[in-house]
């Protein structure tokens, strides 16, 4: 089992009398493993539990020192953390993953959690959040209303939101809650994790943000003034990062950056309200590229360690690649599928996991061989029959269209 290990602050007022350069360079002394799990609805949360199923057989999981999510991959986060018995010791048997992290969670992505949350949106009594409030009751209740003090100590979970009123990463965590600009609190006894997913998740314009509902006078060691009486609202973690980034990269030695979110495509002019939407897209874009660009470059320069698997990726990009589906099939029909929370079917479920497995395991093999065991435990792909390209095309020929009132 590893040490806990203690990081410096990540908050912008931490060295406010400081050098530019004390303030916004990583720290010097970096210590231990991070997982980010992104964004992207059900299918980033299926994408993902194959990513943490091959981790799990390769025990890296148990070598995990912190966890950072954003909506979809807040959902996995959630499971994993109320499902298992941490801190783990070596990998959980094939059984006990099954029953107590991927059959829950497929269960989970299998009913239309998205629609019935915006139904309640029009029914007494009428709050702005009143469709977000419904789906933190869905969250809370498949958690069996765990609070957020029942998080492990080890590994730290981190639940990613964006504050509206300062713009900036808004964290729930197992004894903290607030961002820099806030300031940080002891989060309320009566806060479940369901509430932490809820904020994480709440993507507009679908969803409207998530009142916080808190003095803003008890959040302490921020940077500047709100005034007295601040409407302070909560939205979705990807509006300001989606891959999860932001409480690690500062401090921890090794980032781990599981990316189930959109594929941004070649999109020709479709008139005017098209172009709206493709503006607001390419901005979204821009901001998640550099992110990548600016993380992969210091794995270029060892300023860190880490491995990054994308949706949109194959395993014949990596120099240790093995099996995984071809590269037009991921192209042509896994990368466009909807990011949404409606019902995903188990044959969608079962190609989300086998590709999340699959690439997970040749971005470590690439990248990290040194934290896996050599050799590494051979690959038992999650469902064999959809590791069929032609099955695969099959199940997912209509997953990438949006119906109004979803799959029920």
């Amino acid at each position: 089992m590893n040490p806990v290990p203690t990081y410096p602050s990540t908050d912008s007022t931490a060295n406010q009398g400081e050098g530019t350069a004390e303030r916004y360079a990583p720290g010097r002394h970096r210590s231990g493993i991070a997982l980010c799990l992104s964004g992207g609805g059900f299918r980033a949360t299926l994408f993902h539990l194959g990513a943490l199923r091959r981790l799990n057989e390769i025990g890296l999981l148990a070598k995990i020192d912190t966890i950072t999510s954003v909506s979809g991959g807040s959902i996995a986060a959630a499971f994993l953390a109320t499902g298992l018995t941490w801190p783990l010791t070596g990998p959980v048997s094939d059984q006990d993953w099954e029953r107590r992290i991927a059959s829950r969670l497929r269960a989970f992505a299998g009913k239309n959690l998205r629609t019935p949350a915006l139904l309640r949106a029009f029914l007494p009594p009428w709050q702005t959040d009143q469709a977000v409030r419904a789906m933190m009751a869905a969250y809370g209740g498949a958690l069996a209303e765990a609070p957020l003090a029942a998080l492990p100590v080890h590994p730290r979970f981190i639940f990613c939101a964006t504050d509206l009123y300062g713009g900036v990463n808004f964290v729930f965590e197992r004894d903290r809650i607030g961002d820099y600009r806030l300031g940080y609190r002891a989060p309320p006894d009566d806060w479940g994790i369901g509430r932490a997913v809820a904020a994480s998740a709440c993507f507009p314009p679908f969803f409207n943000p998530l009142r916080l509902d808190l003095e803003i006078s008890g959040f302490k060691g921020g940077h500047g003034r709100l005034p007295v009486g601040t409407d302070l609202r909560l939205s979705d973690g990807g509006l300001y990062d989606n891959l999860g980034l932001e409480p690690v990269w500062k401090n921890h030695e090794t980032i781990l950056v599981s990316d189930g979110g959109a594929v941004f495509g070649s999109l020709g002019d479709a008139g005017l309200l098209a172009r709206l939407s493709r503006y607001v897209d390419v901005i979204d874009y821009q901001g998640v590229a550099v992110r990548k660009r600016w993380l992969i470059s210091n794995f270029v320069s060892q300023a860190m360690y880490g491995a990054y698997w994308g949706i949109g990726s194959a395993t014949s990009h990596y120099a240790r690649g093995g099996a995984g589906y071809p590269q037009d099939l991921v192209k042509s029909t896994i990368a466009p599928v909807r990011t949404d929370l409606d019902a995903f079917s188990s044959e969608e479920a079962d190609v989300l996991e086998n590709h999340g497995y699959t690439l997970a395991d040749a971005a470590i093999a690439t990248h990290l061989a040194r934290l896996a065991p050599a050799p590494m435990p051979p690959l038992r792909v999650p469902s064999p029959p959809l590791f069929d390209a032609g099955a695969a095309h099959g199940a997912l020929q209509d997953s990438a269209r949006r119906l109004l009132f979803g799959r029920w």
